[in-house]
């Protein structure tokens, strides 16, 4: 998130400083695109957020996890370790609001494991 490509850095870039310690090391959490016959709730949301972001904390330096998303998708989003930075936030030039989402990658890990099995999420057949 220090190219400025993103969404979620255009809706941050007017409330964050950009040397604050919440930018360092982030990364933003993007779609997942499923299929309609492969949509079965947020388990599968869960194991999928679970994969990407242990992978992802293995191969490069990862400090912070930021989302822009409706305020619906915030409260789940809560349920994984996030927190919410900012609610009703406007992209300029537009009427849609946004709520902004931060996670620490361990709290978020955390969030995500599934109890029943020792720290990895349970497997989803389809």
């Amino acid at each position: 998130m220090r190219y400025n490509l993103t969404l979620t850095e255009q809706l941050l870039r007017p409330l964050v400083r950009a040397d604050t310690a919440i930018l360092q090391d982030s990364w933003e959490v993007g779609r997942l695109v499923l299929a309609p016959e492969y949509r079965c709730g947020q388990d599968l949301l869960k194991h999928c957020l679970f994969l990407t972001l242990q992978y992802l904390c293995k191969t490069a330096e990862v400090n912070n996890l930021h989302a822009s998303c409706s305020h619906v998708l915030s409260r789940l989003y809560r349920r994984f370790g996030f927190t919410v930075l900012e609610k009703n936030v406007l992209l300029e030039g537009t009427e849609k609001p946004y709520t902004l989402i931060h996670g620490h990658p361990p709290a978020v890990l955390a969030a995500l494991k599934n109890e029943n099995t020792h720290g990895e999420p349970a497997v989803i057949n389809s």
